[in-house]
């Protein structure tokens, strides 16, 4: 009985290797395996669902549940769209801000064991470092950390007559993964931006000025199809219409 009952607690996150039941005729319980919902196969898609866990994703500590919380539904449903999940879509309130925000839950042990080897952790914000991504989708990979906590504003700089300035910006409360942020993009394309932190905000941003932006985008968005927030990638494409250029 103790077998049963124990296949019973576990099946909803197991499955058995052979044969429709978890126990034999003898009752001796057969060899169970993790589920695996999410296919762990590296693609532009895949690596930026990656980049969007790195900043937005809640690892639980229970070793096998996430957690992803955002204020668009659009990229709740461009994260279970790479990832193929068909969880519902969820409603919550922000406690810093009191707005409504969308989130998705889900449970995958082989996919949390597959981000801790990449270096993420639960309660990850101040202490995430270097995350393990493949060379040939780091692009895809940074598009989700700006759609996750980065940002990008434009404005004319008053000290100077048609002045147009932007900037992109990524953020992050660890000061480790920032610094590695930089050196790893520093490593692809040779830009070098800068890391600012003020005494009121406890993130760290890592700031890429017009010059090192026009390099830096058109790695980003290198097509019209790659996912991405709509209303980001709109605004990016409204700002560099103004120097005509088109990512």
């Amino acid at each position: 009985m103790f077998g049963i009952r124990y296949y019973l607690e576990v099946k909803y996150i197991c499955k058995v290797e052979s044969g429709k039941s978890g126990v034999d005729k003898k009752g001796n319980i057969k060899r169970m395996k993790p589920l695996g919902r999410v296919k762990i196969e590296w693609s532009p898609n895949f690596a930026y669902a990656v980049g969007l866990l790195t900043t937005d994703g809640n690892l639980s500590s229970n070793g096998r549940q996430f957690d992803f919380t955002s204020k668009d539904q659009a990229q709740v449903e461009n994260l279970k769209m790479c990832l193929g999940i068909k969880n519902k879509i969820g409603q919550k309130i922000s406690g810093s801000s009191g707005k409504k925000c969308f989130r998705v839950q889900f449970g995958d042990i082989l996919f949390y064991r597959f981000l801790i080897s990449l270096g993420l952790m639960p309660n990850k914000s101040k202490i995430i470092g270097r995350v393990v991504i493949p060379k040939k989708f780091l692009f895809d990979f940074l598009r989700g950390h700006l759609d996750g906590d980065g940002s990008f504003h434009s404005y004319f700089d008053p000290r100077w007559k048609s002045s147009y300035m932007f900037y992109t910006i990524f953020m992050s409360a660890s000061k480790t993964h920032v610094d590695w942020l930089r050196e790893t993009i520093w490593g692809a394309l040779k830009i070098y931006g800068h890391i600012s932190k003020s005494i009121t905000d406890s993130t760290y941003k890592l700031k890429y000025a017009k010059a090192e932006s026009l390099k830096l985008l058109p790695k980003l968005y290198y097509n019209n199809e790659v996912i991405c927030l709509p209303r980001k990638r709109r605004k990016i494409e409204r700002a560099l219409d103004v120097i005509d250029i088109k990512l």
